[in-house]
This record gives structure tokens, C-alpha cells and sequence, in this order.
């Protein structure tokens, strides 16, 4: 899943985005509302969370483009204003819901993840498989079959989209935005290298994720 991260203080928006990654979620990082208006127009995301005051193009006015653009992007304001009066601007522009800064990363969190659930109408999984593949996306565990596997991050973040997209084919481009969050060179040997030691870990006889020639990769159900 994709979340815009619409914060102009680096170190909020740094701290916001490395924790929504940490916990299997792509992330893109805008600075200014009018970079995250170009961006809610050219790319596909799951929830948005918003900082209220922001350069060129404030978090109220960007929602309010948005909305009537007839985007339903679920989106989550942060502000240092927490007065009613504050709260019912941000949601009269067509928020979702609102934190006042400070905030605990635990509680902005479960916020998203409830936005996204109401959005999507089903709950939020918390564990994906696929074959004899589990992965437990809240204590951050593999299994294959009945014995544990260790994951670094990126593999783990790797290996939860295979997951979400199993039986259908992934192509590189798509790991790179979706791992990665940012497009590399499409020549880059990254995904090869990433995806080798995945396969080292989960798939040693080539029997589960399957290359597909010129196209990418499959993960069998």
C-alpha cells in the first residue's frame, strides 16, 4: 500500500515517512502542496497524510482540489492548531480525520490504517500468504511451512508485495516504485540483487516465485 506524506518540517516528515516504511508501506514525501497536488494526480495512493500549513499551496486548499476532482483519497490532517474550530475547517475541506502535533507515531498509525480499512470497506489484513508462504505483517515474521525465516526490511517489504500480488506477474518498474518508493534507473541491477537473496531465503529450489522473461516475476498461490 502507498501513502503520501505532505509535511514541509524535514524532520517530521522524515520521522513520518521512515515509520509508515518500517511498517511494509510505500511512501512518498512532498514538501509543498502544490509538488503533492502533482502527485495525487499522477499516482495511485491508499491514504494521504496532510500537514495543514504548507508553502505554495496550503493542506486545506490541496484537499479541497482534490475533492473536487472527485478524489477519494483518504486523508489524515496533522496541525499544530488542535482547537474545534481548527478540527472542523480540516474536516469541512474534506479531511478525513485530524491529529494536533505532538503525536505519537503509534496513534498516527492506527489512524491510517483505520482510514484505509473504511475506504476499502474490509478490514486491513494482518497476515498474507500464499502456498505454504506466511508472512505476519504485525510481529514482522516469516514462515515457510512451519519454520521461521529472518527478513531484513527490505526483504520483508519485498516479499509482503509478491504477497498482496500473488499469481499475478510484478514487472521490475513495479518493485522498484513499490519497494523503493521512487523510480531508479530502469537498467539498475537492484531489484535482481534483492530479489536473489529473498529467493536464497524463502525459495532455494526456484519452485515459488517463478522469472518471467522480459516481464518480471510471479509469486505462485
Amino acid at each position: 500500500m502507498r501513502i503520501l506524506v505532505v509535511e514541509d518540517d524535514e524532520k517530521i516528515g522524515t520521522f513520518v515517512a521512515n515509520g509508515l516504511k518500517q511498517h511494509g508501506f510505500a511512501v512518498d514525501h512532498a514538501l509543498d502542496g502544490e509538488d503533492a497536488a502533482i502527485l495525487a494526480d499522477t499516482t495511485e495512493f491508499d491514504a494521504a497524510v496532510v500537514d495543514v500549513m504548507l508553502p505554495k499551496l496550503d493542506g486545506l486548499s490541496l484537499v479541497k482540489r482534490l475533492r473536487a476532482r472527485r478524489s477519494t483519497l483518504p486523508v489524515l490532517f496533522l496541525s499544530a492548531r488542535g482547537t474545534v474550530e481548527d478540527r472542523v475547517r480540516g474536516l469541512q475541506a474534506g479531511g478525513d480525520d485530524y491529529l494536533t502535533k505532538p503525536f505519537a507515531f503509534s496513534e498516527l498509525l492506527a489512524r491510517v490504517q483505520a482510514l484505509i480499512r473504511r475506504s476499502a470497506r474490509t478490514p486491513e489484513a494482518t497476515t498474507l500468504s500464499a502456498g505454504d508462504i506466511t508472512l505476519d505483517l504485525v510481529t514482522r515474521t516469516a514462515k515457510v511451512g512451519e519454520e521461521k525465516v529472518e527478513l531484513q526490511p527490505r526483504e520483508f517489504t519485498l516479499l509482503a508485495y509478491l504477497l498482496r500480488n500473488a499469481g499475478r506477474p510484478v514487472t521490475k518498474t513495479m518493485i522498484l516504485e513499490h519497494v523503493w518508493d521512487y523510480s531508479f534507473d530502469p537498467q539498475t541491477n537492484v531489484v535482481d540483487v534483492l530479489m536473489h537473496r529473498l529467493r536464497a531465503k524463502i525459495d532455494p529450489d526456484r519452485r515459488r516465485i517463478e522469472t518471467i522473461r522480459g516481464v518480471g516475476y510471479v509469486l505462485a498461490k
